[in-house]
């Protein structure tokens, strides 16, 4: 990955580029910011400049050998943390992981996770990590300027490995540099913070993420600014609008049959959707749950007449011109609570066709608040 790859965030690439040739190189950076908006790309750019061998005022050569190294992400100064499951350490899947980046660079934890087929477990740096940091940054630097340690979520840490780092960071070795790409910074321990230079990654720039989905998937004007507006500055949410627009789409037909048979009380009708529900796959019942989420906030805010605030499509605008007054301040709370627990009980393999029809019935008594 090269500053060029990176969409936007133009004024942020000028600066890591002109630090590195003004000599400033923090032994500690902490890349913060919202999902998707190329912070982890922005770190492996920045590291590929500091070791490039001929570096170019606006990028790295793309010529020398480290370069050629940097293409394959096998530098033998570059080293990689990241969530994991199964009480694994990052090297153990590093194969994976050099694969899945090859294939994107604007991706979610999720995304990860699917990859390395994960299934329901969560990723997580485990503690046994530290040993594996601390055996890597005590090796001398092999051929570059700079040993290069990323590290993918901090706030995945297990608390043992996050202490052991904050002593690697506070006594780093010899030019050795850490890089911390975090979309939580909130949960990043704070003595691991108070010890990197931070810098903050914004949303990527409206009228550069529309270029890029045209330039990336082909799509018309109006189709891209759309995507666009909806991803609100995370070009991973636009991958994902994209690649699941048909998804979606039956989402949606779901949920205005869902909301229709709640507001009408017909129990037949319920019990149908309900069924309808129980019987898809679990990942999918997930996505649908995360997809009913979203367009209960943006109905409850397109109440507040803020047009600029509602990420709707033309669709879902034009159902919530009606539908939008039944998601108000008296039960808007209620529904997020509602679907967000049979979220989490849908994650711990409870009964879908219980989990569903409970949810129906009680978005009968919500809608009428």
């Amino acid at each position: 990955m090269y500053f060029r790859d990176i969409i936007g965030l133009h004024d942020v690439k000028k600066h890591l580029i002109d630090s590195v040739q003004r000599g400033f190189v923090p032994h500690a950076r902490m890349f913060h910011g919202p999902e998707g908006v190329g912070k982890l790309p922005l770190a492996i750019a920045y590291a590929r400049y500091l070791n490039c061998g001929d570096k170019g005022a606006e990028d790295s050569c793309g010529q020398c050998p480290s370069c050629h190294k940097f293409d394959k992400l096998m530098h033998p100064d570059l080293h990689f943390v990241f969530p994991v499951v199964k009480s694994k350490v990052s090297n153990e899947y590093l194969p994976q992981w050099r694969e899945f980046l090859s294939g994107q660079a604007y991706f979610n934890l999720n995304d990860w996770l699917n990859f390395i087929n994960a299934e329901n477990a969560q990723g997580i740096i485990y503690s046994k990590e530290s040993d594996e940091i601390i055996r890597k940054l005590n090796l001398k630097v092999y051929e570059a300027p700079y040993k290069i340690m990323i590290v993918w979520l901090p706030e995945k840490m297990n608390n043992t490995c996050a202490n052991k780092l904050l002593k690697m960071i506070e006594e780093p070795p010899q030019n050795t540099v850490f890089l911390l790409v975090s979309e939580d910074l909130e949960n990043v321990l704070p003595t691991i913070q108070s010890r990197c230079q931070p810098i903050g990654i914004r949303a990527i720039e409206y009228n550069e993420m529309v270029a890029s989905i045209q330039s990336v998937f082909g799509l018309e004007e109006e189709n891209a600014k759309s995507v666009a507006h909806i991803a609100n500055g995370s070009f991973s949410k636009a991958v994902a609008l994209i690649q699941s627009a048909d998804d979606n789409t039956f989402f949606f037909s779901l949920f205005k049959e869902m909301m229709r048979a709640s507001v009408s009380r017909n129990i037949k009708a319920i019990k149908k959707v309900a069924a309808e529900m129980s019987s898809l796959g679990r990942e999918m019942q997930k996505s649908y749950l995360l997809y009913c989420l979203r367009l209960f906030r943006e109905f409850f805010i397109s109440n507040l007449n803020e047009p600029g605030l509602v990420y709707l499509n033309a669709e879902e605008q034009t159902f919530g011109e009606r539908f939008a007054p039944f998601i108000n301040e008296k039960n808007i709370q209620s529904f997020t609570d509602e679907f967000q627990l049979a979220y989490r009980q849908i994650e711990q393999n409870g009964n879908a066709k219980i989990i569903f029809l409970d949810l129906c019935l009680k978005g009968t008594m919500l809608l009428k608040q």
